[in-house]
């Protein structure tokens, strides 16, 4: 039976992209299978997308994915999991017994057909949903919002549902970046990179059709046409923690990773890398902000393979900041967007 004080219970939704449930070849091409179908990742016509995914990349690429996940993985799994639970479990602590905290991932496990489900049964007045992406982007928060709508529009009591696009500029969010940056002494570095996840330059555009973002002033300003271009947001993103660690324009640089093709957004990261150490740069210290939990983009990708470039190109310590992972000021931004909601 339901009780008076549960119905008044609020749902918080926590959705992260999703990891593969191990790093055998085997699970790592059934995630990228799911992962690279999704027409908001790929958004090219289905069956262009059907053959490059399914005959193309995901048949060579699950393999070398495998390997790489390998050296991702601990005893406790993957990072962006174990983090995404423990993040789960204190935030509920922190709301209290007002709220029921919920986890799924966009992809595999826990998969969000089965958390929302569970979540229909107790019978809440309204729920908040969180994609844990700090800038919007169609490929990581509109489709996990587009999903979960689909799946809560089967339900047969539709409560108030909120979804929260972004929180980049949640003050509290930009001083836990700032905090991580407390283990370092950046006088200690040369230089800072601000490392973004990539997107297709079409991707950005598609949110504001028409114009370009070079038309928009997206690498300087948020205004009412570009506020959910990603790049704009990854760009005030920088401002907002540039300001609080009180740097000069030239001792930072943006850049863009995991790129597929020569069509993504620029300037790409691990080139800038190989050009700052071909400068004479000595000492790098690496953001992710685009990142809640470290995961292959930040521990594989930046840690290694772009120390590994950093010292082929004469540079000798680059240094990745870690991401939010289960910071307690993290807890206290995501209660933040919680209650602002």
């Amino acid at each position: 039976m339901i009780t008076f004080a549960s119905m008044n219970k609020k749902g918080i939704l926590l959705i992260n992209l999703g990891t593969p449930d191990s790093p055998s070849t085997t699970d790592v091409r059934k995630y990228l299978t799911e992962f690279l179908n999704d027409p908001y990742v790929i958004d090219i016509n289905w069956f262009a997308r059907t053959m490059l995914v399914n005959l193309i990349i995901v048949p060579f690429r699950a393999p070398k994915s495998a390997e790489i996940y390998k050296k991702l993985w601990t005893e406790k799994g993957s990072p962006l999991l174990y983090y995404s639970k423990e993040v789960k479990e204190k935030l509920q602590i922190e709301l209290g017994s007002d709220y029921d905290v919920y986890l799924a991932m966009r992809y595999k496990n826990p998969s969000m057909d089965k958390v929302i489900s569970e979540m229909e049964k107790e019978g809440y007045d309204e729920i908040i949903v969180i994609p844990l992406y700090p800038q919007y982007a169609t490929s990581s928060t509109k489709t996990s919002i587009e999903k979960a709508k689909k799946i809560f529009k089967k339900w047969k009591k539709h409560p108030v549902i909120k979804y929260v696009d972004y929180f980049y500029d949640n003050p509290l969010f930009i001083d836990t970046i700032i905090e991580q940056t407390k283990k370092y002494t950046l006088s200690d570095y040369d230089h800072i990179l601000f490392s973004y996840h990539g997107l297709p330059i079409r991707q950005l555009h598609k949110v504001h059709e028409g114009k370009t973002c070079e038309e928009l002033n997206c690498k300087t300003e948020v205004n009412k046409e570009n506020k959910y271009c990603y790049q704009a947001q990854c760009y005030a993103t920088t401002r907002l923690i540039v300001e609080k660690l009180q740097l000069k324009p030239t001792d930072y640089s943006i850049g863009f990773q995991s790129r597929l093709d020569d069509k993504w957004v620029k300037p790409y990261a691990d080139k800038l890398v190989e050009q700052l150490a071909k400068d004479g740069k000595k000492n790098m210290l690496v953001f992710s902000p685009a990142f809640v939990a470290d995961c292959l983009e930040t521990t594989i990708e930046i840690s290694d393979e772009y120390q590994e470039i950093f010292n082929k190109n004469g540079g000798e310590k680059l240094q990745l900041v870690p991401s939010l992972n289960s910071h307690p000021k993290w807890i206290k931004a995501l209660k933040d967007i919680v209650l602002s909601n």
